[in-house]
């Protein structure tokens, strides 16, 4: 079995084992989106890479 290489969509940096991300679909298109624990607690914007839409405010 090979592990999926999480990258956060806000940080941009790869994620393993980090308490507190999520695993969503864009609202937009349902292309997935990763967010890291960190980025959740800050409050930073994502961009979705296939149709622009911005989150989470």
């Amino acid at each position: 079995m090979t592990a999926q290489k999480l990258v956060c969509s806000s940080m941009k940096v790869t994620i393993t084992n980090d308490v507190g991300r999520v695993i969503m679909p864009c609202p937009g298109c349902g292309e997935t989106i990763v967010r890291s624990a960190r980025a959740r607690k800050l409050a930073i914007k994502y961009k979705c890479e296939k149709c622009g839409f911005t989150g989470p405010n």
